[in-house]
Formats: structure tokens, sequence, C-alpha cells
């Protein structure tokens, strides 16, 4: 096995220094108006995807041993959910500061992420030593993120040409900078993304670990009677999204009913999604940066219907115990 590579302090702030030396406009982050970045990223629909890549996260033991052993998320899923958007946001849609904040924060958190697989769990032997800040991992995350971005668009937006994904893949080298991943590790256009991921589908590092179902049994079960006809579409939708190798492993069901469920919604979305107006289509982080760059008063009450959203979907995804 190929030795683990730490992404240190060090590695991180020399990322940091190249990055600050190509961004021309600092209000506009390390992205801005008319990348690829801001218009994909900034899509609600890309929340239909997150399930599924939360899921491919966890199919990495390192991942998922580390969600186990040092989460707070089944104890505090409203927190744990607005954290995650709130360093997502602040690093693709904030300005270089506050991309940069969220940056050292995330990477100080994953310093103190170690511990021990207990399991024969596919390369990895019980234990094997796990570090959040590992290069290859870091990687897979970053992927994962990009891949269903792409793919979410694809399949319920529009098909997007080659030199479109490409560029998205370009431009998201920087948001993998903000990790302290290599360049040099990482994909250079859309061709190599598709590749590197396939491969990954097809290696045993991607396996189902006992931490890494009971999560996603968690992440998938409805918290209240209320959402069960909701959380039964998700689940179908997440496992029409999954490979099959890691659908089986997650144990999610994709029979007959299930596919014509995830061909429907489908057929449903394009159009009316397509009629949906901005407001809705976008998230408010991305309007939000568009009037910073062009130094607009932001949308009243934009701020504020984020955070409100953010809490109400955690809100109602904690089971009763955690409200």
């Amino acid at each position: 096995m190929v030795r683990p590579v730490i992404v240190t302090r060090a590695d991180l702030e020399a990322e940091l220094s190249r990055l600050r030396a190509e961004c021309r406009d600092p209000r506009a982050g390390i992205h801005g108006p008319g990348t690829q970045a801001w218009r994909l990223g900034g899509e609600v629909i890309n929340f239909f995807g997150g399930a599924r890549a939360a899921l491919l996260q966890l199919a990495h033991p390192y991942v998922a041993y580390a969600i186990e052993q040092h989460s707070k998320t089944r104890a505090d899923v409203q927190g744990r959910f607005v954290r995650t958007f709130q360093n997502v946001f602040a690093m693709t849609m904030g300005d270089l500061d506050a991309a940069f904040v969220a940056a050292r924060r995330v990477h100080a958190i994953h310093t103190r992420i170690v511990g021990t697989i207990d399991e024969d769990v596919g390369p990895f032997q019980a234990g094997h030593r796990y570090h959040a800040n590992e290069s290859s991992a870091l990687l897979w995350v970053w992927a994962t993120l990009i891949e269903t971005t792409v793919q979410a668009h694809e399949l319920w937006v529009r098909p997007l040409a080659q030199p479109e994904k490409d560029e998205f893949v370009r431009e998201s080298q920087r948001f993998a900078a903000l990790f302290g991943i290599p360049r040099a590790e990482l994909p250079v256009d859309w061709a190599a993304l598709r590749s590197y991921v396939d491969e990954m589908f097809a290696s045993d590092v991607l396996t189902v670990s006992k931490p890494a179902l009971a999560m996603s049994r968690f992440l998938l079960r409805a918290p209240r009677l209320v959402l069960a006809p909701a959380y039964a579409w998700l689940r179908v939708i997440t496992a029409g999204l999954l490979p099959a190798r890691l659908r089986a492993g997650f144990e999610l069901p994709f029979g007959a009913r299930e596919r014509a469920v995830f061909t429907a919604t489908g057929l449903a979305t394009r159009p009316l999604y397509r009629l949906a107006p901005k407001a809705l289509r976008w998230v408010p982080a991305y309007i939000e940066a568009l009037h910073r760059v062009e130094a607009r008063p932001a949308p009243l009450g934009a701020a504020t219907v984020e955070r409100l959203g953010t809490r109400a979907l955690a809100l109602l995804s904690a089971p009763e115990s955690a409200r």
C-alpha cells in the first residue's frame, strides 16, 4: 500500500499563497462571476445529490471511521449541517479572506482527527491508522463533490458540453487547494476526473464498512413519520445515483419500482426546474456573492433566508430527541 501523505499546515499555507497570487479580485474569492464553479455550484438542484456524495465519501473507510470516532453528527445534526454549509459556502462563494479563514479552520479540525480502523475492510487491516488530512482521502472527498454536481446538473437540468465540464474541473482545483491537496494530484479535466472516479469505484478502497452502513441508515431514515414519504424518495434517488456495488453495500434496493420512480423524477424535474424563478433555483450564498462583487447591496433578508433555511432543513432532519 502507498504510504499515506499527510497535508501539513505548511502545505496548506503554500497552496493558499499560490491562490492569493492567482486570484485577481479578492472580493470574488477563488472563483467569481462567469465561472462554471459559481454557475453550477450555485444551483439548488445540487441538494438532490447531497446524500449520494455523502455515501460515496462514507464508502472510504478513513471518512467513515473519522465520522464515527470523532463527529457529533448523531447528537448534533442541526449544528453539523449548519457548520458544513457555512464552511463550504465560505470557501466557494465567499471573498478570499473568508475562504482562507474557512480553509484554516477545517484543516485545524482535521489535524485533530486521527484514529484506528477496527476491522478488516477493503485493503485496510484492523489496527490501520487513519488521518483526516491524508491527501488521497481529501482528494476523494473533493472528487465526489465535483462529480456529483455534474451528474445532478446533467440528470435534472440539462446536458453539459465537454468544455463546460473541463472548465468546471479546472476551476475546482482552487477549491481543492483550500484543503492543501497538491495540484499535481488533481485531475486536469473532466476525462481525467471521470477516469479517477471510475478507478475508485472499481477499487476495494471504497468498501462499505460497519460504521459507513450504520451512518447511511441514520442519514436516510425519516426522523419524523410525516417525512417518511420524502425520505423514501430520497433513498430511491440516492440508490439510483450510486454504482451498483456500493448500492448493494449500503443495502439500498433498486428494483423495477425504484427505477420507475427515479426515471419519473428526472422527467418531471427538468421542465419544472427550468421554469422556476432564479430566486428559487440559486442558493442565497450565490446571490449574495454576485451582489458583493458588483458592489451592490445584498438582497434584503438574503442572509437571514439562508440561515433560516439551513437551520430549518437541519431541524427537519434531526431526530425528535435532538430537537
